[in-house]
């Protein structure tokens, strides 16, 4: 009883016991008791008709009341399947769930159709903020497509305690932060999950000089396998498609006669380079200053950043006090209207947040900054800014499955790739 998940298989287990005690011995009886015990337990023990009958895991309990015990055929396959869903959902929600990566914003670290087993362990299982939903569907119900959860019960975020926090470095997958004005707008733990690696926790500095990472103003490990948009001079002459297939160079993109836009990790653009018809590769950086209208914070006249070279930024930490200005206001405003359910208000010269004349805010939750792997192809919190600790899902174990769609029958399995672990 004091262990999350199979506490609940086990309070399931006592009551199903104490409702056949009282002679409840049918399914939907059962099932009555279970999920409105609010009501039926209330009407039972009024109706002079229950009565108790004894301890139902007794042999002479078993014994005396044989024939409304037995079950039918059909009874057995649907107390299975009950069993087997309920299950599934416990472990899912606690303790391990697979996801699959649906694009390339990880490459090389994790593929398109690689499939993953996702911890929810190591940070702590997060507890259903919707409960009422159908199981095993993320926000959408297979081929009908209308919502698979109900609004009706909303509960607040808590998550179990778990085994560490997010570190730098973490390939975490997390619900992606959306904003609360969008069409598309769900509950938190309803939204799309997506996959990308913590750069900063809570309380660091963040810089991006020239596609370097910095943290609190040490350079950052580039992830091995990551990739990062390259300039390719040749001589005019084509690349071998089987290099590019050998090195995964993609999201090829013919700017002159001579020059490619490529994708790749760095060990291959030094493969690349002792090839005789390539005469350069170079990182595509675009230069300091030059402002890109996508990135976070959108809209700030303030800000001249882009891809390449973004910040310094501080990630919000729980009980750290900002002082809101012009300078921090574009930053941090989302957090905390969006995140922390503010309402933020500009009067003039002053800010109001729930009405009241502030200078500064106090933030309630942790807050991170993740990165993809691929760095000029990936939408990560360069785009659309920190990822709140209400939103982490779990930490991303080991690859038990990868397939490429792309390959021949016989060669749709990637082999090397099967229980590879995910660092």
């Amino acid at each position: 009883m004091l262990i999350p998940g199979i506490n609940i298989l086990v309070w399931l287990g006592i009551m199903v016991d104490f409702l056949k005690s009282y002679g409840k011995f049918k399914l939907s009886e059962q099932f009555a008791g279970i999920v409105l015990p609010f009501i039926y337990l209330i009407k039972w023990g009024n109706d002079k008709e229950t009565k108790y009958l004894g301890q139902s895991a007794s042999d002479e309990f078993k014994q005396k009341h044989q024939k409304a015990l037995k079950k039918s055929s059909s009874r057995e396959w649907t107390e299975a399947i009950i069993f087997a869903v309920i299950a599934a959902t416990l472990i899912r929600t606690l303790f391990i769930e697979a996801y699959v990566i649906p694009s390339g914003s990880m490459e090389s670290t994790l593929l398109i159709g690689d499939y993953l087993f996702v911890s929810k362990i190591n940070y702590g299982p997060r507890t259903p903020m919707t409960p009422l939903s159908f199981p095993f569907a993320q926000h959408t119900m297979p081929l009908i497509g209308t919502k698979s959860y109900s609004d009706l019960i909303k509960l607040p975020y808590y998550r179990l305690p778990g085994l560490t926090d997010v570190k730098k470095g973490d390939v975490v997958v997390f619900n992606y932060p959306m904003e609360a004005d969008s069409p598309f707008n769900r509950p938190v733990d309803k939204r799309e999950n997506y996959i990308k690696r913590c750069q900063a926790t809570p309380g660091d500095t963040l810089s991006v000089v020239n596609t370097q990472v910095y943290i609190n103003g040490k350079a950052a490990h580039t992830p091995d396998n990551g990739e990062a948009g390259y300039i390719v001079t040749t001589d005019g002459n084509p690349i071998n498609p089987q290099i590019i297939t050998d090195l995964h160079l993609s999201d090829s993109q013919q700017l002159s006669n001579t020059d490619l836009l490529m994708n790749m990790t760095a060990k291959s653009a030094a493969t690349l380079r002792g090839y005789s018809n390539i005469k350069a590769v170079r990182l595509d950086i675009k230069p300091k200053g030059e402002a890109d209208p996508g990135i976070y914070p959108k809209d700030d006249p303030h800000v001249k950043w882009n891809q390449d070279n973004y910040g310094p930024v501080i990630v919000p930490k729980r009980g750290w006090t900002v002082k809101l200005d012009s300078l921090t206001l574009p930053i941090y405003r989302r957090p905390i209207e969006v995140y922390e359910g503010n309402k933020l208000e500009i009067k003039g010269n002053d800010i109001l947040i729930n009405g009241k004349k502030t200078d500064s805010y106090t933030f309630k939750m942790n807050y991170y900054f993740m990165m993809g792997d691929n760095r000029h192809n990936s939408e990560d919190s360069r785009y659309w800014g920190f990822v709140p600790e209400d939103h982490i899902v779990g930490k991303a174990l080991f690859i038990w499955m990868s397939t490429d769609s792309s390959a021949s029958f016989l060669n749709t399995i990637r082999w090397s790739r099967l229980f590879r672990g995910i660092h």
